[in-house]
């Protein structure tokens, strides 16, 4: 059970993320603001350093929190007893309703780098959980016989051997040919995203959530869903 001084710690840097989230709401990534976090929630800036030493440690935590948020939106969709095609496009849709409902965050995590910034490896593990959602339908699928045996040529060139493990891992249907159209398919998803949310579909869509499903679906057809 956690200490007293451990809840007020919790507590305190919980004020502290939800004060700089709203920040990037109203101005930005790149004008995020120690100090005037500290006057959103009350604190000196020496009190908020004790919690945050940097805008860059402040910034690590939000992207870390956000990849998180989003990678359990996407588990919490998967369901293991579904067939792959109906499991890939329940988790793409939940991905997308994320996205939609946290467009400042989703803008933190794929849009314009900050100036200045550059993620530690300490964002990777939660960046990968979507990636590591999808492999695991793709290895389902691959085990269940809806995959076709591929050539089996392996190339750590194209694709490396850990992503090739978050894509489903080894099976005679995962070869280089699927794993390329799967890496393709994930980036896809994001880009589909980004296009909307950045307003990159303005005039170009009209219906984007039926856009997005038959994009979707696209996607699935093309490894092999």
């Amino acid at each position: 059970m956690p200490t007293a001084r451990e809840r007020v710690r919790a507590e305190v840097t919980a004020e502290i993320t939800d004060a700089a989230r709203r920040q990037l709401a109203e101005v930005g990534a790149a004008a995020l603001s120690l100090r005037a976090v500290a006057r959103d929630v009350g604190l000196v800036s020496s009190a908020v350093y004790r919690y945050f030493p940097s805008r860059d440690d402040l910034l690590t935590r939000l992207i870390i929190d956000g990849y998180d948020a989003l990678g359990a939106a996407a588990e919490a969709a998967d369901r293991p007893d579904d067939a792959p095609r109906a499991r890939w496009l329940a988790v793409c849709r939940a991905v997308r309703s994320w996205a939609l409902g946290h467009p400042h965050e989703y803008a933190l995590l794929y849009g314009s780098p900050v100036p200045g910034y550059a993620a530690p490896q300490d964002t990777v593990p939660a960046a990968a959980r979507v990636g590591v959602v999808l492999g695991r339908i793709l290895g389902d699928a691959a085990r269940s016989g809806v995959l076709p045996e591929g050539a089996g040529k392996q190339d750590t060139h194209v694709v490396s051997r850990e992503t090739a493990e978050v894509l489903g891992g080894d099976h005679p249907a995962l070869d280089d040919a699927v794993r390329v159209r799967a890496l393709l398919a994930w980036s896809s998803v994001f880009g589909t995203l980004s296009f909307e949310l950045f307003g990159h579909f303005v005039g170009s869509v009209e219906d984007a959530d039926r856009y997005f499903d038959r994009a979707m679906t696209e996607l699935a057809s093309l490894i092999g869903l």
